[in-house]
């Protein structure tokens, strides 16, 4: 009876003492909301998984790269375009996505140039010479597909930028910066997420209805989860059952909507084609 006991001290010795897996959240939060989150999620896993989970929120995208690739970092949220961006860079990528974020029941959503709801105008072609807001440079929906958009249409040739069409180009930090913009009467147009107008977590009901959708671009890909490719096939299916397990209240607040299993390759074609025409653009 005694060695059983001490067999199983010792287990729980050593279960106590691995190293935690590591989950990367994009930072696209408020921190403060974000620290909570990172908390609940890194006990939900940690209990669902029998291990310790540290939950961390990187500077960037390319941090979480680098932490697939030197092995700090096991598991993350991040963007389709962040993700190929990186996956690409490499012979053989360092991480693979495994589940998308739902959005309206989709693996993807739109982009959207959204202009003030009083003007006149009725595609994008006929902002030529005005001044239009990006959400930022590296934005998917803000700035890299609206850019293949207005490629596809023949209003930009390829590399040139988006100064050989509009006038004034801005970039934002963020969605709500870029159709401030639109709101203050210094830019024409912004482009954003489709849920940057038709939520409610981005603008007030009353900026909402001194706008209105200009043209509709897309798809864009939804977010994902991808995990470091070094794992065994068991730890990566059981991180995949863990987070497709999460309480929904806790899963919509971290990750936005429901998670649903993808092909990778699939998934983000998209974005790698849009990204592959605007490589070369002046932002």
């Amino acid at each position: 009876m005694r060695s059983l006991f001490l067999a199983l001290l010792a287990c729980g010795l050593l279960a106590s003492e691995q190293a935690p897996l590591v989950f990367a959240l994009k930072p696209d939060k408020n921190p403060e909301a974000m620290a909570a989150e990172r908390q609940e999620l890194a006990r939900a896993l940690s209990q669902a998984l029998a291990r310790p989970v540290q939950v961390i929120v990187p500077l960037s995208a390319a941090v979480i790269a680098t932490g697939f690739s030197n092995g700090t970092i096991d598991a993350a949220h991040l963007s389709a375009t962040d993700l190929a961006r990186e996956l690409d860079k490499d012979a053989e990528p360092v991480a693979q996505a495994r589940l998308a974020v739902l959005v309206k029941g989709r693996t993807w959503y739109e982009s959207v140039w959204l202009c003030r709801a009083d003007r006149p105008y009725r595609s994008i072609a006929d902002l030529a010479g005005k001044p239009v807001a990006f959400a930022s440079k590296t934005s998917t929906s803000g700035c890299i597909i609206p850019l293949f958009d207005l490629q596809q249409r023949g209003l930009l040739a390829p590399g040139s930028g988006p100064q050989a069409f509009f006038g004034e180009v801005f970039y934002g930090t963020g969605y709500v910066s870029a159709v401030e913009r639109v709101l203050d009467g210094s830019a024409e147009a912004a482009a954003v997420s489709d849920y940057v107008y038709e939520g409610d977590k981005h603008l007030t009901a009353q900026q909402k209805a001194q706008l209105r959708v200009l043209q509709r671009q897309g798809p864009v890909p939804s977010h994902v989860i991808a995990l470091r490719r070094t794992w065994s096939p068991p730890e990566a299916e059981a991180m995949v059952q863990a987070l497709s397990q999460l309480p929904p209240p806790l899963r919509d607040r971290v990750f936005g909507g429901p998670l649903q299993a993808i092909d990778e390759r699939e998934h983000l074609a998209p974005v790698r084609i849009a990204l592959a025409a605007v490589r070369a653009m002046k932002l």
